[in-house]
C-alpha cells in the first residue's frame, strides 16, 4: 500500500516520555508523509508537552488529550473516532514503548490494502520476540492459544497491538459497543471484524522489550480479556447450538 493522505497512525500514551520523542523520529525519518496522532491519557510526565513540542515544526503530528486513564480500548476509540470524523481510510495502531519496529511498520503497510485487517504477528514464520522472560511468552502464547480455540479464529497472534484497520472494518466491528477497555480490546476487535466476515492476514514481526519505562500490563488486565474471551465464546456455543435446534 502506497503511503498518503488517507492513513493515520494511533499511538496511545501514558508516562511515555522516555519514548515519544525518539519513536517519532524515527517514524519520520522513514515516513515523512504519514499522519501520526498521539492519543494521552493526561501524563504526570510531560509526554503531552513533547508532543505539542513536535506539532509545533510538523503538522503531520496531533495530540488528541484526554481527561484520564480509562484503558487502552477506550483510547483507541477516541482515536479512531477522531480518524474517521476526518475521512481517513486506514488506521495503524503501534505502541509508544519502541516495542513496534519502525522497521516491521513497513512490512504491514505494503500488504495492508489487501486485507480489512493486517496484524503484525509474533507466532507466525518469520516473527520473534527479543527481551522476554520465558514466563511472559508462555502467557502471551496461551493468551492467543485460548482466543483462537475458544473464537473460532484462524489467526496466529490474536493479542497483538500492531496492526492496521481499514475504514470498513472500524465501520464493521461496532466500536461503541465494544467491552474491553485493556489489551482483550485487541482480541475483541479481532473477533467482531472474523464475525462480519471481515479478511484478516498476518505479518511476522519482531517484537522487542520496551526501551525505557515501565510496562502497564497489569493481572486486571489479564483478567478483564480472558472473562470477556470466556464469555464470548459462551455466548458463541450457545449461539451454535440454538441454531442446530432450530434445525
Amino acid at each position: 500500500m502506497k503511503l498518503s493522505a488517507n492513513s493515520l497512525l494511533l499511538i496511545p500514551t501514558f508516562n511515555e516520555a522516555l519514548n515519544i520523542r525518539s519513536l517519532i523520529a524515527g517514524i519520520k525519518l522513514r515516513f515523512p508523509l504519514l499522519q501520526i496522532l498521539v492519543i494521552d491519557d493526561s501524563s504526570s510526565d510531560g509526554t503531552a508537552e513533547i508532543v505539542n513540542e513536535l506539532i509545533f515544526s510538523d503538522n503531520k503530528i496531533s495530540l488528541l488529550s484526554r481527561a484520564e486513564k480509562t484503558g487502552l480500548g477506550n483510547a483507541y476509540r477516541a482515536g479512531f473516532a477522531w480518524g474517521m470524523s476526518k475521512d481517513f481510510q486506514y488506521f495503524i495502531e503501534m505502541d509508544a514503548d519502541h516495542s513496534h519496529r519502525v522497521e516491521d511498520l513497513e512490512r504491514l503497510l505494503e500488504v495492508a490494502d489487501k486485507y480489512d485487517l493486517t496484524i503484525g504477528s509474533r507466532w507466525i514464520k518469520g516473527g520473534q520476540i527479543i527481551g522476554w522472560a520465558k514466563h511472559r511468552e508462555i502467557l502471551s502464547r496461551f493468551g492467543s492459544g485460548y482466543s483462537r480455540v475458544v473464537l473460532g479464529l484462524d489467526v496466529r497472534d490474536c493479542t497483538s497491538g500492531f496492526r492496521v484497520f481499514s475504514r470498513r472494518a472500524l465501520e464493521s466491528i461496532d466500536l461503541e459497543n465494544l467491552e474491553s477497555n485493556g489489551y482483550g480490546f485487541q482480541v475483541e476487535t479481532l473477533y467482531r471484524a472474523h464475525e462480519a466476515g471481515l479478511s484478516v492476514g498476518e505479518v511476522p514481526i519482531t517484537f522487542v522489550e520496551r526501551r525505557e519505562g515501565v510496562s502497564k500490563m497489569h493481572s486486571g488486565i489479564v483478567f478483564e480479556a480472558m472473562w470477556n474471551v470466556s464469555k464470548f465464546g459462551f455466548f458463541r456455543l450457545l449461539s451454535k447450538f440454538k441454531s442446530k435446534r432450530i434445525l
